[in-house]
């Protein structure tokens, strides 16, 4: 199969075409322009419509649009820009519209710096928004995982009826990596788009809207969405277990960082640590059940980010008083080295070992 070298960024625009995305609206922002600089060529020669606009605000509302009709539609921004769209992101997730989000995270938090990040997990983990939603997050390690998952994201997005985030970050956007396509076509069992808004002949009025001025209809809603999120956290989990049968000492983490934690595992094994890796490729819904089914059987986990500490809650959340979770963080746009995870996990093996 035909290898093409790309970036992260470049890789998911081209998969996002060949998953059927037919329509993108967005407003540059770094380190993810060149999504809409794929986009913008690209989209015409497929016949779909590549649209700038006049601000992250209008430009998710653009996307409401479009998912409201039953076309497959992107946006990407970064972490700045995604905040911007959280209004309407709620929107979306309320209405029950599948769309595609890409969330390429940079240092904050205000406007921070340009550098990598991954200080956005809150934001896109426990909704970002106002109200009871959840995102299906996705964090990508590698360019061509992050084809891979934005290809299937659609999938998901459609089968759910709920905005799907793909989360990665200035690293991944912007590195370079031998990456190979398969056009994919929509998944057979997808349910049929009965409520898109296509014109009314032949059929009742479809209505799309989030407004439930009656707080039993309002409730009878949010119960609704709980009832598809929890079937999202019973079907589609999906993590990563490294070396970790017959760890000791387990790193916890994912996206760039987990590729970064692979290198330092390496390096302990040969210095005579047991280390291994649980890497959540679904942030939400978040693996608990791998994580409480480790945590009796190692020492330490130890969650590294470049965050000040947002998924280690999730982690301490899934383990409870099994077995002890620790910490290592940089952030503002620092990328944590494997040397520095070694030196973490040394640390905790001689307080251990005393």
């Amino acid at each position: 199969m035909e290898k093409l070298f790309m970036t992260g960024n470049e890789a998911i625009a081209e998969a996002a075409v060949r998953a059927g995305c037919r329509y993108y609206f967005g407003y540059p922002i770094t380190p993810q322009n060149e999504i809409p600089e794929y986009m913008v060529k690209r989209l015409p020669e497929v016949g779909g419509v590549f649209l700038q606009a006049e601000s992250e605000i209008a430009s998710i509302f653009m996307v409401y649009g479009a998912a409201g009709s039953g076309a497959r539609v992107m946006t990407s921004s970064a972490s700045p820009g995604i905040s911007l769209k959280q209004e309407g992101i709620s929107y979306i997730a309320a209405a029950e519209l599948p769309c595609v989000i890409v969330n390429m995270m940079r240092g904050g938090p205000g406007l921070g710096g340009i550098q990598p990040s991954q200080s956005d997990y809150f934001q896109a983990t426990k909704g970002g928004g106002h109200g009871d939603y959840h995102l299906f997050v996705l964090a990508p390690a590698t360019v061509q995982e992050a084809a891979d998952l934005c290809l299937e994201a659609f999938d998901i997005a459609d089968r759910y009826r709920n905005p799907v985030m793909i989360l990665g970050d200035g690293v991944l956007g912007q590195m370079m990596e031998p990456v190979s396509f398969q056009d994919r076509r929509p998944a057979a069992d997808l349910p049929e788009k009965t409520w898109a808004l296509t014109g009314t002949k032949g059929r009742a009025a479809n209505v799309v809207k989030t407004l439930n001025l009656d707080p039993s209809v309002l409730e009878k809603h949010n119960l609704k969405l709980q009832e598809k999120y929890k079937r999202m956290a019973k079907e589609e989990v999906r993590v990563e277990c490294y070396q970790v049968d017959d760890a000791e000492i387990v790193i916890a983490a994912y996206g760039t960082v987990a590729r970064i934690a692979k290198t330092a595992i390496q390096a302990l094994r040969e210095k005579g640590i047991k280390a291994g890796l649980v890497r959540p490729i679904t942030l939400y819904p978040f693996p608990y059940k791998t994580f409480a089914d480790i945590a009796p059987k190692v020492r330490k986990i130890l969650t590294v980010e470049m965050s000040l500490g947002q998924m280690v809650e999730d982690v301490r959340l899934a383990v409870g008083d099994k077995t002890e979770v620790c910490f290592f963080g940089r952030c503002g746009g620092i990328v944590p080295g494997y040397e520095e995870i070694v030196v973490e996990v040394e640390k905790l093996t001689a307080k251990v070992a005393r």
